[in-house]
């Protein structure tokens, strides 16, 4: 499977990258040499394989949840640009105004 040059810009344009004309070239043949790989998958015959999400049998890896003491509070703020009642102070993200 091939990728086109406007493909490619396409996707630039998504990922938000100046691209020069080279390194279209370049990732056009980067790309449709992945597509090429990732087609031969469907040559496979799969009709016997079970469905999975992890290649291999896991059982939870997780250990217990035990409550245990966490640091003082003036130690989690102790290296904080601004702390405010007991809490991280940070400059809002998004207003109103910002908002599409």
């Amino acid at each position: 499977m091939s990728i086109g040059r406007e493909q490619v810009e396409h996707v630039a344009a998504l990922a938000r990258l100046a691209l020069t004309d080279e390194e279209l070239e370049r990732l056009g043949g980067q790309l449709s040499a992945i597509l090429e790989a990732v087609s031969k998958v469907s040559e496979l015959d799969l009709a016997d394989v079970e469905p999975m999400s992890h290649p291999l049998d896991v059982v939870n890896v997780w250990d217990e949840d035990e409550p245990r003491p966490s640091l003082p509070l003036t130690d989690v703020l102790a290296n904080a640009p601004q702390a405010q009642d007991g809490a991280f102070r940070a400059p809002p993200s998004a207003t109103v105004e910002d908002a599409p």
